[in-house]
């Protein structure tokens, strides 16, 4: 088994987005090949704890190995996706935390973002993501007496465009070439810095790259943030 790759093909990258959404253990194998792509750690090990859980063979050899990265690398989240392996594995015990079925790309754009078209709410009962803003008429039905209920629902603060702006400074130390790192920094300062950005990226091939990365980034915040609300995604088979 390969130690770490950068990245999975565009064609396995699908898949593999494909098999975590249907809940497909399988397929999650089969897009992961044995490897353990560190740019998109968060996704690929979401997708390991449905192998794991449909005892799919080889799951278990490649989510001890993908725990290990997950904890080397330490983005914000990623100890929490490792705890949820190794508990799934056996070799640790479950966090204290609730499940709930939460998608968790909904819930990061809930929590990210412009504040005046993000915020809102987690359905506690149900894991939807109810966004709630000036600019957007409410799911609630206002007679319904649960909208107060403390019990039902979880509020979503939207962060602003903070991490969205820290991903790209990130992403500039995946750069090999310290001249090119160096011309798209320079697009992040002042106004309209996350369109330079993107079209600085889109003029050497690398826009695709920067959204899995920033991606994976934000899926694991989102399930930090869960986390520190003493909750954790459980995913659910879709069709």
């Amino acid at each position: 088994m390969s130690d770490r790759v950068a990245d999975l093909s565009d064609e396995r990258y699908r898949e593999l987005r494909g098999a975590v959404y249907t809940g497909d253990g399988a397929r999650v194998m089969t897009a992961l090949a044995s490897e353990v792509p560190e740019a998109i750690l968060q996704l690929a090990g979401d997708g390991l704890l449905i192998a794991l859980e449909q005892r799919v063979e080889g799951a278990a050899e490649l989510a001890t190995a993908h725990s290990a990265a997950l904890r080397e690398r330490r983005n914000e989240g990623d100890e929490d996706l490792a705890d949820q392996l190794d508990a799934a594995l056996g070799t640790a015990p479950a966090p204290m935390l609730r499940p709930l079925p939460v998608d968790l790309e909904e819930l990061s754009s809930a929590l990210e973002g412009d504040p005046m078209l993000t915020g809102g709410r987690l359905d506690l009962r149900t894991g939807e993501v109810m966004l709630e803003s000036p600019m957007f008429d409410s799911s609630f039905d206002d007679e319904d007496d649960e909208r107060e209920d403390p019990d039902r629902w979880l509020y979503i603060d939207s962060e602003g465009s903070r991490p969205g702006y820290d991903d790209m400074v990130a992403f500039l130390d995946t750069i090999e070439d310290g001249a090119t790192a160096e011309r798209l920094g320079d697009r992040l300062h002042g106004r309209g810095a996350f369109r330079r950005f993107k079209d600085g990226l889109a003029d050497i091939g690398e826009l695709e790259r920067f959204h899995r990365f920033a991606d994976d980034r934000s899926r694991g915040r989102a399930r930090a943030w869960l986390a520190s609300h003493h909750y954790r995604p459980m995913l659910r088979a879709r069709a």
